[in-house]
């Protein structure tokens, strides 16, 4: 009798283990589909990513530009011993690093050798980043953190030039569950938990003023958000309707099928609403594209299978040799680094709000800036920036904007940002501790308009024309000079 009730005891326990891993498997799995569109947006990204650079390649990763070698080891020297773009200050390493970056990306875009592709975009996009920290937001941090987990990933499977090469061989269109799977999915959910936590320590958020405060930046605002600043009762429902899908973002762990399917839809249309209305640069498309993955089998069973397309793609590229690999190992190698960077994830981003304590000894620590999207509270200032010049023949010019100086609000503001890198890289001239950066940005101004006018600059100052955001009453302005250099040092 008593072995009896061990023998139903033991099955009991296996059957409940058994129950309990099929429902973690299943929350962890990703349609193998929507592994492949996430890996065809992801690859889209990365070359809008640096195409978007591309405009300001000069300014932003050389040494004639915002950020000199000699600044970037002095400011930064961690992040310039893992830089390989800041081997050379010219222009012409940085143009073919971009052109070797944009190739890899349109390998992982058509899924060609995707794991390399992801691999080696990965460590060209640390490296790039890395060249000028300065002009970093969520959206790369987010983006990087994409890739490392899509090397661990078969983005291959499906949709692929991998997938019309392995023909022949089990490669089944169902969904995929693993480690890797589970952290990717906790990473997304992460960047929403972490925005939400901070979001509740402050009072605009929850006092539905927050994006109004937001839509009163006028440095941040497209056409359509300057016409949708207007209507602050519309603002105040997007406020909570937002705060309301951060604070459920949780259930896209926690459910499956529609229902985790119809929430990463909110949020994507949340994210869509931010890129028409403000200029963020890629991060709204970023987490578009990491939402992919929550879509269940049904969104794919109706969409057209584009196989086809790549597998007539495959036939036009070679088949590059693969080294013979032992893939038990590799298996196994890739399980131990996804269950170690899923215990990373999880104790960095609990770090980031105070639910547990890093070490002080800890090389790096986790900030709370980590996801902060205006959070806790907006930003409480606006402004637009002035760099009045003096010419070696005694003229009066703005070095920044052009023409006559001016402190006076411009008619647009976001118009004096000539990208959302720019703005955040001012943002950061604004708020960075020391003078360096500023110093920095006079010497540019000093060098581009000397290559660019017939006039030549004997001094330049930096000025921020900062404005407090207010919902009600005037906003006064406040010239806050960063800097005063003169062009013949």
């Amino acid at each position: 009798m008593h072995n009896a009730y061990g023998c139903l005891a033991r099955t009991a326990s296996v059957s409940a283990a058994g129950r309990l891993r099929r429902l973690v498997a299943s929350r962890a799995a990703i349609d193998a589909r929507a592994l492949a569109a996430f890996r065809i947006g992801l690859g889209s990204v990365v070359l809008l990513d640096l195409l978007l650079r591309l405009r300001n390649v000069r300014a932003f990763y050389t040494d004639y530009g915002v950020l000199p070698r000699e600044t970037l080891y002095a400011e930064f020297p961690g992040f310039a011993s893992v830089s390989i773009h800041a081997l050379s200050g010219g222009l012409a390493l940085q143009l073919l690093l971009f052109a070797l970056a944009a190739a890899l990306s349109v390998c992982l875009l058509v899924g060609y050798h995707s794991r390399l592709a992801a691999l080696l975009s990965l460590v060209l996009l640390v490296s790039l980043q890395a060249r000028n920290p300065v002009v970093l937001n969520a959206g790369d941090s987010l983006l990087r953190r994409l890739l490392l987990w899509s090397v661990l990933l078969p983005l291959g499977r499906a949709w692929s030039v991998d997938a019309a090469r392995e023909r022949g061989r089990d490669r089944a269109l169902g969904p995929v569950a693993s480690v890797a799977t589970a952290g990717l999915l906790v990473q997304v959910v992460a960047v929403y938990a972490v925005n939400a936590a901070l979001k509740l320590r402050g009072d605009a958020w929850l006092s539905g003023t927050a994006v109004r405060y937001v839509f009163s930046l006028d440095q941040f605002l497209r056409p359509l958000g300057e016409l949708l600043a207007g209507y602050p009762a519309l603002l105040t429902a997007a406020d909570y309707a937002w705060v309301a899908l951060l604070l459920a973002s949780p259930l896209l762990l926690l459910t499956t099928g529609r229902v985790r399917g119809a929430l990463a839809a909110l949020l994507s249309v949340g994210h869509l609403g931010m890129l028409a209305t403000m200029t963020l640069g890629v991060f709204p498309l970023v987490t578009v594209v990491a939402l992919l993955v929550f879509q269940p089998a049904a969104v794919w069973n109706r969409l057209p299978d584009p196989q086809p397309r790549f597998d007539r793609l495959a036939r036009r590229l070679p088949d590059l040799p693969r080294p013979s690999t032992p893939w038990a190992l590799v298996r196994r190698g890739t399980r131990v680094l996804s269950v170690l960077l899923l215990a990373f994830v999880l104790v960095w981003n609990a770090a980031a709000v105070g639910v547990v304590q890093t070490p002080e000894s800890a090389p790096v620590q986790p900030s709370e800036r980590s996801w902060d999207m205006f959070a806790p509270e907006p930003l409480g200032t606006d402004g637009w920036y002035v760099a009045p010049a003096t010419t070696t023949t005694g003229e009066t010019v703005d070095a920044w904007n052009g023409g006559t100086v001016s402190y006076a609000k411009p008619p647009d503001v976001s118009e004096t940002y000539p990208s959302a890198r720019w703005r955040k890289y001012l943002a950061t001239v604004a708020l960075f501790d020391g003078r360096s950066l500023a110093d920095e940005f006079a010497a540019y101004l000093c060098r581009d308009w000397n290559a660019t006018h017939d006039s030549t600059l004997a001094q330049v100052s930096v000025v921020f024309v900062a404005q407090p955001t207010r919902l009600d009453g005037p906003e006064p302005i406040e010239n806050r000079t960063l800097a005063n250099h003169s062009c013949g040092r």
